[in-house]
């Protein structure tokens, strides 16, 4: 290996370790951590060197090549071989690299395939050199870039983690819920005529697997120029797939090819909002947690509350101005230390954007429902789409099946909160 072989490993090398670091927190979408961050820059000026030194290398050796054909020449000190006349257009520069051999191509075995290129075609420069940092020049040349991508907001992903998970084999998945029953045991005298009971039909409810999917379009040389902020890209793109399926779960109508959500079943056990909001809100929240268990034998175990709402619950006080969740120093009335995001009334607590502000679940989620995945996520790339070939483009498609199974409706409650 060479010199400059030696120096392309370092980068390659260095590059490696760098996205090796960077791509566990792209995965989870968070921020590096501290021992990351520290590692990831003490790699950036070592990279930075590695990659100045193999361009002052490469430069070193064209210069070197292009001296020895220069000064080039015969053994008995003839005058060198005469340089040929320099390209003045791209057609003869073609001509002059390869002409000889299309010649003898096309002299040897008729109708065999080939392939031939010339080097890249330069014009010759006759304008100076200048810095110009902003209209061009050597300005690129001159500006630091971290590769690092600033990665905007990203909502983090909680509803699906709440349900139950399970697999399919087929297109849909059938369950049957079960109905009302009519009449009850009585105590009855003798000879005395006994109560009937009946038991409603249960009802089928066939729930079918639902294709969420997109795709993006990027060029070859993003693709093989700018792997960082290809991945980057592609990050994004399965986050928005995971967004859109967490709404739909939650909130989706069920129209068309639309998931019918958690909020928008049939069955589900609703509270309306009060006109004393400031107390009845933390109330209706403990009376929706009581009205799972005693519509279905369940335990609620879990919140889904907008942070709007969660920060009006936690920011209220009693007469004495106190916080009822404890202070910014200290717990309530000074007793205990701060705590962080308590949960309320003891119930995992979710806050997140994903539900409606003013609208609050409550639900033993787990054994409510059931969201199934059919192959889990498929990531497909091909460059022959549409016109994608002679574009020099690759579409990037994103899709999965999912289908949301909700057996026992009443153990979710849909609870509307009055305006503070």
């Amino acid at each position: 290996m060479n010199y400059l072989d030696t120096l392309r490993a370092q980068v390659t090398t260095i590059s490696s370790q760098m996205e090796a670091i960077y791509a566990p927190a792209r995965a989870e979408s968070r921020a590096l951590t501290d021992d990351e961050r520290t590692r990831y820059d003490e790699l950036e000026p070592q990279l930075a060197t590695a990659r100045a030194d193999l361009a002052r290398a490469e430069a070193h050796e064209r210069l070197q090549v292009a001296g020895s054909t220069a000064q080039s020449g015969t053994e008995d000190g003839n005058d060198p071989t005469p340089e040929p006349a320099r390209a003045r257009n791209l057609g003869q520069h073609f001509v002059n690299a390869v002409g000889d051999r299309l010649q003898g191509l096309n002299t040897g075995d008729n109708g065999s395939r080939f392939s031939v290129a010339a080097p890249a075609f330069v014009n010759a420069a006759t304008d100076p050199q200048v810095t110009d940092g902003n209209t061009g020049g050597l300005g690129p040349v001159l500006t630091q870039v971290e590769q690092t991508v600033v990665e905007a907001f990203r909502r983090p992903l909680v509803i699906a983690d709440l349900l139950a998970s399970g697999t399919l084999d087929g297109q849909a998945i059938t369950y049957f819920v079960e109905g009302a029953m009519e009449g009850d045991f009585s105590t009855v005298g003798e000879n005395g005529k006994k109560p009937q009971m009946h038991f409603i039909n249960p009802t089928a409810v066939t729930d079918a697997l639902k294709k969420i999917a997109g795709y993006i379009k990027e060029s070859d040389e993003m693709i093989t120029d700018l792997p960082f902020l290809v991945s980057a890209i592609n990050t994004r793109l399965l986050y928005r797939l995971g967004l859109f399926e967490e709404n739909q779960v939650l909130d989706g109508d069920g129209v068309g090819t639309n998931l019918r959500g958690l909020l928008r079943r049939s069955g589900i056990q609703t509270m309306g909002a009060s006109a004393d909001a400031k107390t009845d809100n933390p109330d209706k929240l403990f009376r929706a947690r009581t009205a799972v268990s005693t519509a279905t034998g369940f335990e609620a175990d879990g919140i889904v509350i907008h942070p709007t709402d969660y920060q009006a619950l936690r920011l209220a006080k009693d007469g004495n101005q106190q916080y009822y969740g404890g202070g910014f120093f200290a717990g309530q009335y000074g007793i205990g230390g701060v705590p962080v995001d308590p949960p309320l009334w003891g119930l995992r607590t979710v806050v997140t954007p994903a539900i409606a502000q003013g609208t609050v679940a409550v639900g033993a989620f787990r054994a409510a429902a059931t969201l199934y995945r059919k192959g889990g996520v498929r990531v497909e790339a091909t460059n022959s789409n549409e016109d994608d070939f002679v574009n020099n483009r690759v579409t990037i498609r994103a899709e999965e099946r999912v289908a949301l199974a909700v057996r026992v409706p009443s153990a979710i409650v849909k609870v509307t909160l009055g305006a503070a």
